[in-house]
């Protein structure tokens, strides 16, 4: 029989699922029945890149991946907006409790009721906790992906009537992620923030307004909320161009380690003030990132230190369009310079609901 690339990465997935169930008291199979037996409803996801399947394809930005090379291992090898080779991390969450396999975006015009009812994205690429972040690239900051989830609930109600929208929306697994672009893009290369706030400060403001966030969520009727953290800045492979390093920066990883511990912290007392229904849980990316870059062979991959778009030092979003791609994508832990690859994304969630999500289940 042919072995093709598709066979080594199900291989690889599955000896990596292994591995995780080994390491974790739980495996997918037992998530999915705890989902099942607490009413997990749908998925709704708010933030950037990491989670936009593509909502960014609707709006007049240049902060789009509807054009190959973005999905190349996509099912028909077809660019969706998501920005990297295949699935992203919230895809294959969706997956693990039972729900689907593919989260659409929530502008797609093309969007079924069924689909509807089973969750969206309403995350958009270069958005931050930061509404400035947004504006700076013209995409949809988080009020707006909040003002849409209360559109969303209006057509739920429409569709299923006022009370089963309503459960639907309370037995949700809310996935926020975001963070990077405010840290990367908007506090130091734009030099607005950096002149207000001290890094301190600005981690203060961040963590306030994703509170706020969440405040607005629960309002709408969220009870379940999956906070994923920032990863190791410092070890993508743009900021190691831009900061002239060739290992990872390590102050911004110091940053990112303070910021997550801020939000860790920070959340488990607000969520407190919430009401005795809601749930909250820090959802660690940073840890299984850094391991991967720094111990590539452990996980399979051969390559962490550059992506597979291009010279994999620079290249991303447009400037990654057209552009050559490596031979083996579930090699490498990034796709492109700031993006990890769908084995990457694969392992991160695989990771997080095992360890994290689970905890906001029952």
């Amino acid at each position: 029989m042919k072995i093709t690339v598709v066979h080594m990465f199900l291989a690889a997935a599955a000896a990596l699922q292994t591995l995780l169930w080994c390491t974790s008291g739980l495996d997918i199979r037992e998530v999915r029945a705890l989902a099942a037996r607490h009413n997990v409803s749908c998925v709704l996801i708010f933030g950037d890149s990491t989670v936009d399947p593509g909502n960014n394809n609707f709006l007049s930005t240049d902060f789009k991946g509807n054009f190959v090379p973005y999905g190349r291992d996509f099912a028909g090898h077809r660019p969706t907006g998501r920005l990297t080779n295949g699935k992203l991390p919230t895809d294959f969450i969706a997956e693990f409790l039972g729900l689907k396999s593919i989260v659409p975006a929530f502008l797609d015009r093309g969007l079924t009721m069924e689909e509807l009812v089973h969750g969206v994205s309403f995350a958009s690429a270069a958005s931050g906790y930061d509404d400035f972040t947004a504006n700076i690239t013209n995409v949809m900051p988080f009020s707006k992906q909040i003002e849409y989830l209360r559109h969303y609930k209006a057509k739920l109600a429409k569709l299923l009537g006022v009370k089963r929208a309503q459960e639907t929306i309370n037995n949700a697994v809310f996935i926020v992620s975001a963070g990077t672009n405010d840290f990367i893009q908007d506090y130091y290369i734009e030099p607005q923030r950096s002149k207000q706030f001290t890094v301190a400060q600005y981690q203060d403001f961040l963590a306030n307004h994703l509170l706020q966030d969440i405040n607005e969520m629960y309002r709408v009727g969220g009870r379940r909320f999956a906070v994923v953290g920032v990863p190791p800045l410092g070890c993508l492979p743009l900021v190691k161009t831009l900061w002239g390093e060739v290992d990872c920066v390590t102050n911004l990883n110091e940053v990112a380690v303070a910021f997550n511990r801020k939000i860790n912290s920070t959340l488990t007392s607000f969520i407190k003030m919430l009401g005795p229904d809601a749930r909250a849980v820090y959802f660690d990316i940073y840890s299984i990132l850094l391991d991967a870059v720094k111990n590539p062979m452990k996980y399979g991959f051969t390559e962490s230190s550059k992506g597979c778009c291009g010279t994999g030092m620079i290249e991303f979003g447009q400037s990654c369009k057209g552009m050559g791609t490596c031979k083996d994508p579930s090699k490498y832990v990034f796709w492109d310079s700031v993006h990890p690859t769908e084995r990457m994304y694969h392992l991160i969630a695989s990771y997080g609901v095992t360890r994290d999500v689970v905890k906001i289940l029952v």
